[in-house]
C-alpha cells in the first residue's frame, strides 16, 4: 500500500509518513483482538477498569512525549497536554462510574401471565471501530475508545492521517498496561477506515455530514450499528436583556478556540438589534486582542490551521460573503506564517441566510453576526439549517435563556455561555437533523451504548401444549 506523508501545520513540511495496514494485516489485528476479547469481558467491570487505570497511570508518565506527538500533529502545545490530561481524566472518571453504570437486570414476574418472569444479560460487542478525525487526534480517539473498553469489547481504532503522530507514544502506553490484544490503532485513509468498517461489530465516527452517510451507508450494507457524531453550524442567541461583556467573552471563545476547529464551534451569531452595533464594537476590539501564537508557541492564543485544504473552504466563505454585501471587520484572509496557514479571528456582519457562512461549516474563528427584532425570528433564524448539533442562547435570567433553548432543534444547548459541551461531559445528548445518529456519548448512555439486551424469560409452570392453539373451540 502506498505510503501516506503527513504535513506540519506550523511549517508546512512534510516531516512523517505512515503506511496503512494490508487487508491480511487487519484481518490479524482483528482475529487478535477477538480472540482476547470473551476473557476481558468475562473479567468484570471492575476487574476492567482497574487494569484501565494502569493504562491511565503509563499515559500520565508519558504525558511529555504523546503532548510532544500532539503538539506536532496540531500545531497546538497548551490544548495538546489538555488532550493527553482529558483522556487520563476520562478513564479515572469512569473508572468511579463504570461499576455503578453498567446494566444489571434482575428476575420480573410477568404481567400478562404470572408463570412467566424475565431478566436480561448485557453483552458487550465484540469488537468496536472508531473511526476519528483530525482536530482533536487523542480526545476523539479515545471519547469512544474507552468506554467501548469498560464495557467489555475490543477496540480498533482508525485515527486521521492528517494527524497520526501522537499513535506511536500512545502505543507504548497502551502495551505498558497490557491491552495491546484489546486496543489497537491503525493508520491510515479513507480506505482503512472503509475496511475497519467491514471487520467490526458496530462503528463509531467523528467527522463530516458527507463522509459520515458513507460511513453509515457502509455499515447499514453489513447491518451493524453506527454511531455518528457529525458536523455542526452552532446558532447563538443574544437577547436584549443579556449581559453583553459576558455575551462577547463565551461568543469570543466559542468561536475562536481552538481556531475554531472543533464541531460545536459558535458559527453564526443572532444578536437582538438594540443590542447589535454596541455587541458588534465589542466583539471587533476582542477579536482584535487575540493573538496569533507565532512565531513563539508559547505565547498567543490562536494556533494554525492543521489541516491545510481547510483553508481554501473558509476563504471561499469568507468571500462569497463578501461578494453577496457583508462586511469584513477583522482577519478576512488566510495567512502564511513560517509556512503554515493561519487565519485571526473574522468578524463579519450585514450577513444573511444567502451567504455559506451562515449555512455551511466553516470550522475557523470566523464570526458572522445578524441582527433580529423578535425572539421568534432569532428561534427561526437559528433553526434555518440542515445541522442540530449544539446552540447557545444568552440572556437576563437563566429562565428566559432556557424558555428559547427548549425552542431550538439542537442536542444540546448552552445557557449564558457557549460550546459547554467541550467542558461538561455529564449531560447526555443526541444529535438532531444531519448532525448525528445513535445514542450519546455523554453521560451514562456513553458506557451502555455498548451493550446488547439478551432477554432471559423462564417458565415457572408448564409449557403450554399444542392444544392450546387448535381451531376448535
Amino acid at each position: 500500500m502506498t505510503t501516506i506523508s503527513v504535513r506540519n501545520p506550523r511549517t508546512g513540511e512534510t516531516d512523517a509518513w505512515i503506511t496503512p495496514p494490508t487487508g491480511e494485516e487487519l484481518d490479524v489485528v482483528a482475529a487478535r483482538l477477538r480472540a482476547a476479547q470473551g476473557s476481558w469481558a468475562g473479567e468484570g467491570i471492575e476487574a476492567r477498569m482497574q487494569r484501565l487505570l494502569r493504562w491511565a497511570d503509563a499515559m500520565h508518565a508519558d504525558l511529555d512525549k504523546i503532548a510532544a506527538a500532539l503538539e506536532a500533529d496540531t500545531g497546538r502545545r497548551r490544548v495538546a497536554r489538555l488532550e493527553v490530561q482529558g483522556a487520563v481524566a476520562s478513564i479515572r472518571a469512569w473508572a468511579a462510574s463504570a461499576p455503578m453504570l453498567a446494566p444489571k437486570a434482575d428476575w420480573l414476574q410477568g404481567r400478562s401471565n404470572p408463570q412467566l418472569k424475565h431478566s436480561g444479560q448485557f453483552v458487550p460487542f465484540g469488537l468496536v471501530g472508531v473511526i476519528s478525525p483530525w482536530n482533536f487526534p487523542l480526545t476523539l480517539s479515545l471519547i469512544d475508545a474507552i468506554p467501548a473498553l469498560a464495557a467489555g469489547s475490543s477496540v480498533i481504532v482508525k485515527p486521521s492521517e492528517v494527524t497520526p503522530r501522537f499513535v506511536e507514544p500512545l502505543a507504548r502506553t497502551i502495551e505498558l498496561a497490557g491491552l495491546s490484544d484489546l486496543l489497537a490503532f491503525t493508520p491510515g485513509a479513507g480506505e482503512t477506515g472503509q475496511a475497519v468498517i467491514e471487520r467490526a461489530d458496530l462503528i463509531c465516527f467523528t467527522g463530516s455530514v458527507p463522509t459520515g452517510k458513507k460511513v453509515a451507508a457502509a455499515a447499514a450494507e453489513r447491518l451493524i450499528p453506527a454511531f455518528l457524531e457529525l458536523g455542526g453550524k452552532d446558532p447563538m442567541i443574544i437577547t436584549e436583556t443579556a449581559d453583553l461583556d459576558l455575551a462577547v467573552t463565551a461568543a469570543l471563545r466559542g468561536s475562536v478556540v481552538s481556531t475554531g476547529q472543533a464541531c460545536q464551534s459558535i458559527e453564526r451569531i443572532y444578536v437582538a438589534r438594540a443590542l447589535h452595533e454596541v455587541f458588534l464594537a465589542k466583539l471587533i476590539a476582542g477579536a482584535e486582542a487575540v493573538r496569533l501564537n507565532w512565531p513563539s508557541i508559547e505565547e498567543g492564543e490562536l494556533g494554525p490551521l492543521i489541516f491545510d485544504k481547510q483553508a481554501e473552504i473558509i476563504a471561499a466563505q469568507i468571500e462569497d460573503a463578501r461578494s453577496k454585501g457583508a462586511f469584513i471587520h477583522t482577519g478576512g484572509r488566510i495567512e502564511s506564517h513560517g509556512g503554515g496557514r493561519w487565519i485571526r479571528p473574522t468578524v463579519i456582519s450585514n450577513v444573511d441566510h444567502s451567504m455559506s457562512v451562515m449555512t455551511e461549516e466553516t470550522f475557523g474563528p470566523v464570526l458572522p453576526v445578524m441582527a433580529f427584532d423578535t425572539i421568534e425570528e432569532a428561534i427561526r433564524l437559528a433553526n434555518d439549517t440542515d445541522y442540530g448539533l449544539s446552540a447557545a442562547v444568552f440572556a437576563g435570567t437563566l429562565g428566559d435563556a432556557e424558555a428559547i433553548a427548549r425552542k431550538l432543534d439542537a442536542g444540546a444547548v448552552s445557557l449564558n455561555d457557549a460550546a459547554l459541551t467541550a467542558l461538561f461531559y455529564e449531560a447526555e445528548k443526541q444529535s438532531f437533523k444531519a448532525s448525528g445518529l445513535g445514542p450519546s456519548r455523554m453521560g451514562a448512555a456513553g458506557l451502555t451504548r455498548f451493550f446488547r439486551r439478551k432477554a432471559l424469560i423462564a417458565n415457572t409452570g408448564a409449557p403450554l401444549p399444542l392444544e392450546a392453539f387448535k381451531e376448535e373451540g
